[in-house]
């Protein structure tokens, strides 16, 4: 019988992940706005097998240059599930498909232009590869490995996220750093015995908001959760 608390604990730690990897939706007509138009970015500084970062608020949003205005990227979103419509799965994803993906884990390997990839924010060029000294492999084996990847897949928050897919195509190695940063801050939060309050109420916050189990069951998952963290 698996353990039931490192589990519980995974699924606590997706959904506070959930809270701060939504990209908030400009005010307007249906909550969308095009991105920017082409040309906006100035792409001959770009090259295949690139590994681009779009640094939001609170996250970080991966993919893989593979040339001529277009980029590899993982998005959580739950159309590839229930249709088969390139049409329909190639617009840009919204925030209610991106929810869905989440919590379905259901995502697709996309390519965008690098508009509708990074949508107005900077972008950081190859910005990982000093955290991997003599890892990177070539340029074309990262943009083929990244195009072999292109479709349907499964997600999860924790374990298979964008970045896993970005470091996977250019150093060989599935990480993600700003995983482990976040489930280390949320070690320490619960750790510090003037956060529980704090940490409890964040935690149940999270599940009702996002209805991940009925308030009969909230006990089961938060003593074993926090005894597995303190431990």
């Amino acid at each position: 019988m698996k353990n039931p608390v490192p589990q519980a604990a995974s699924l606590l730690l997706e959904k506070l992940m959930l809270l701060v990897h939504i990209r908030p939706l400009p005010e307007g007509s249906g909550g969308e706005t095009p991105p920017p138009a082409p040309g906006y970015y100035d792409t001959s500084c770009f090259k295949r097998g690139d590994l681009l970062e779009v640094p939001r608020t609170l996250f970080i949003h991966f993919g893989i240059y593979l040339g001529e205005n277009r980029v590899a990227h993982m998005m959580p979103d739950i159309l590839p599930s229930i249709t088969g419509d390139r049409r329909q799965i190639q617009q840009v994803v919204t925030n209610k498909r991106l929810i869905l993906g989440v919590m379905a884990r259901t995502a697709s390997v996309r390519v965008d232009t690098v508009e509708d990839f990074a949508y107005g924010g900077s972008i950081l060029v190859n910005h990982m590869d000093r955290l991997f000294e003599n890892q990177v492999l070539g340029s074309e084996e990262a943009a083929r490995r990244a195009e072999k990847l292109v479709g349907a897949t499964a997600y999860s928050l924790l374990w298979n996220n964008c970045e896993h897919f970005v470091t996977y195509c250019r150093y060989g190695a599935p990480v993600s750093f700003q995983t482990d940063k976040f489930c280390e801050t949320v070690k320490m939060i619960i750790r510090d015995q003037r956060s529980v309050l704090a940490s409890v109420f964040v935690g149940l916050a999270s599940i009702v908001c996002l209805g991940v189990a009925p308030s009969t069951t909230l006990p089961t998952i938060f003593i074993p959760f926090f005894l597995w963290m303190a431990g």
